[in-house]
């Protein structure tokens, strides 16, 4: 592999600059989990205007459930945790239909051509037209269904909270096989949601593992380990893969609380790369990137061959240069670096054509530091350079860096 030598910049600077302690979020009297956080003031870099607003019942009601809307073509499928169901016209917000299925719902909204579907807390999948909301069948499961079912046309798959994935007719909703997982003592509140890909349906569980059931026969076509558990404890031991998993080509990305990130070939089964991460929301894909939320807040972001890693990559634009360049909206990024083997996090920028010398990446790269010191609690941060890049050299000596050595840097 070619190396290049960089020229390493540490940025470092006083922690108390800017820096302050936020007191007075918790109370243990008045804190109630069910409620939302209070928003904290930020700077407004887009003025938003809402176009419409409707609302549809008690959303995720007292059990917390996620359920989430879906947006197919110009419709919107939504629904309720006490079983309200509705089409919103996307452009204007008219109610197209809504139907009161009159049971408490627990996991959707699932779509596939005139369908949709969703799943009930007291252990049923069901199918409705997506053009009227009427109920085209219903098949009764054994537990709660806390994510929302997929379907190909062939068959229906639905993930209950008991650790099973079951297969359903799509015609008739008769069940076709029950895949069962090991369920660990201690779980989270809440399944992963699977998708069919090609003859396979594919899941994540509590013990750690992604299945890929063959939709036919029910049978295991591959199963690979995400997460190991670890610790003397069961809340130790526990590595529940809740969040959505995202596919790229033939890569699946998948994360687990307490356990790893991985890239997992979906031909096979076998783990492409994997990175050490707690995540309950699951993964992203986008720009080159696969994108990550651990439990603690941080927001990071992995190159697809699991090399690199960035801690909130700050996307910035120029609303007057996209204005005459409609076809760059996106200016630029800034983000902290911290790849494994890497000497230190370090702040780096990218700016793209047309948006250069508007001091765009000295404003992201210091905000993106200042989150570091702040939120992520760095204490000194680097910046990386290739010799001969004087502008990156310039802007962050105008930051308040100095030269510290150079090296040699073998994924360059």
């Amino acid at each position: 592999m070619r190396q290049l030598t960089r020229t390493v910049l540490v940025v470092g600077f006083a922690l108390s600059a800017g820096c302050s302690t936020i007191t007075g979020w918790f109370s243990d009297d008045d804190f109630d989990p069910r409620e939302p956080v209070e928003l904290q003031k930020i700077d407004e870099q887009v003025k938003l205007k809402s176009r419409w607003s409707r609302g549809v019942g008690d959303g995720q009601g007292e059990g917390l459930y996620k359920i989430n809307p879906i947006l197919v073509n110009d419709s919107i499928y939504v629904a309720s945790a006490e079983g309200k169901l509705t089409s919103v016209d996307a452009e204007t917000g008219r109610v197209r239909w809504k139907n009161n299925l009159e049971l408490a719902l627990s996991g959707g909204v699932g779509h596939y051509g005139d369908s949709i579907f969703v799943g009930a807390s007291e252990g049923l999948v069901m199918r409705l037209s997506a053009d009227s909301g009427e109920e085209i069948w219903r098949a009764v499961v054994s537990g709660e269904v806390l994510s929302a079912p997929q379907g190909d046309g062939r068959y229906v798959v639905a993930q209950t909270y008991d650790g099973k994935l079951m297969g359903f007719d799509y015609e008739t909703g008769e069940t076709r096989w029950t895949y069962t997982s090991d369920v660990p003592v201690l779980t989270l509140r809440g399944t992963g949601t699977p998708m069919i890909l090609g003859d396979n349906a594919i899941a994540g569980f509590a013990d750690g593992k992604v299945v890929a059931v063959n939709l036919r026969s029910g049978n295991v076509a591959w199963e690979s380990r995400v997460a190991i558990p670890q610790g003397r404890s069961e809340i130790e031991r526990i590595v529940d893969i809740d969040g959505s998993m995202a596919l790229q080509g033939n890569e699946l990305y998948v994360a687990s609380y307490q356990g790893r990130l991985a890239a997992i070939d979906t031909r096979s089964g076998r783990r492409l790369w994997q990175r050490s991460v707690s995540s309950v929301s699951g993964v992203g894909v986008g720009f080159g990137n696969v994108y990550v939320a651990d439990d603690d807040g941080t927001v990071s972001a992995f190159l697809r061959n699991g090399q690199g890693r960035t801690h909130g990559a700050i996307v910035v634009s120029d609303v007057d240069v996209a204005k005459a360049h409609t076809d760059t909206l996106v200016a630029g990024m800034s983000g902290i670096w911290n790849p494994e083997g890497w000497p230190e996090p370090e702040v780096g920028w990218a700016v793209f054509d047309k948006f250069e010398g508007k001091s765009i990446a000295y404003e992201a790269a210091c905000r993106a530091r200042r989150w570091a010191y702040e939120a992520l609690q760095f204490e000194t941060l680097t910046s990386g350079i290739v010799p001969g890049n004087q502008r990156s050299i310039n802007l962050a000596k105008r930051m308040g860096a100095r030269f510290e050595r150079s090296y040699k840097n073998s994924f360059m």
